[in-house]
């Protein structure tokens, strides 16, 4: 039994590993498919897909998929994939977006509706919840092997045309206007700094807190949305009480 007991325990990490490693490519493909979109398909001649390649590569993601992500935005291969932004409230009321990008509206329409009936909460219609949301510029430096204080880095973002910037334990974010995301991002480059994020995102204005009693109901809402190809990002007015 000791046996089978350690057989489970192993399955069940690599389980998890194997959940987070599909959260991680997900987020990618979104971003390869933004930045394949908004520029020029050949990294060459298209920095932030460079850069988001580049973080591709360091997460072990298959050259198929990062592939698969491009061909989305190009329309390879025939496929004609369309982004469609969900609104809606989770379980305590809080609010969610999601952002989706499909070829077939209704098959995603109706598991995005299945998502929040199934864990109590609701769709709204547009606007209902993208008020709380300011759409922002997000780049952030992994204080990791980073030899500049946080005077520095926010003296260079500065400089750089950045308009704020938060420091944690582990790293600094810095927010732009959206249409100035690529300008600053190109001068801290240049700067020498190594950035892990760089993108255009949905940032909430305040995060509610999720009910104590809601809080099963709210992680299985996120995780079915996250799990599902469709869904290209999950943004969350909320935060759960530790």
């Amino acid at each position: 039994m000791s046996g089978h007991s350690k057989w489970h325990n192993i399955q069940g990490r690599k389980n998890a590993q194997d959940a987070k490693r599909g959260k991680i490519f997900q987020k990618i493909s979104r971003d390869l498919y933004q930045a394949a979109k908004a520029g020029d398909p050949d990294p060459d001649n298209n920095p932030q897909l460079r850069l988001v390649m580049e973080k591709a590569r360091a997460a072990n993601m298959p050259k198929q998929n990062i592939q698969r992500a491009i061909d989305k935005a190009t329309g390879a291969g025939g496929a004609n994939f369309e982004e469609i932004t969900y609104e809606g409230y989770g379980p305590g009321g809080v609010a969610v977006m999601v952002f989706c990008l499909t070829d077939n509206k209704n098959r995603t329409a109706a598991a995005i509706r299945s998502a929040f009936t199934h864990s109590g909460g609701s769709l709204g219609a547009n606007g209902s919840v993208s008020y709380m949301f300011n759409r922002m510029g997000l780049i952030e430096i992994l204080r990791d092997g980073l030899d500049k204080d946080e005077d520095e880095v926010l003296m260079d973002a500065l400089d750089a045309g950045a308009d704020d910037m938060k420091a944690s334990d582990d790293k600094f974010q810095i927010f732009t206007d959206p249409s100035a995301m690529p300008s600053v991002r190109d001068a801290l480059q240049e700067k020498g700094y190594e950035l892990d994020t760089a993108e255009v995102t949905m940032i909430p204005e305040n995060k509610t807190k999720v009910p104590d009693d809601k809080v099963g109901q709210y992680q299985h809402l996120i995780d079915e949305l996250e799990n599902n190809d469709d869904v290209a990002d999950v943004y969350e007015a909320a935060y759960i009480e530790e």
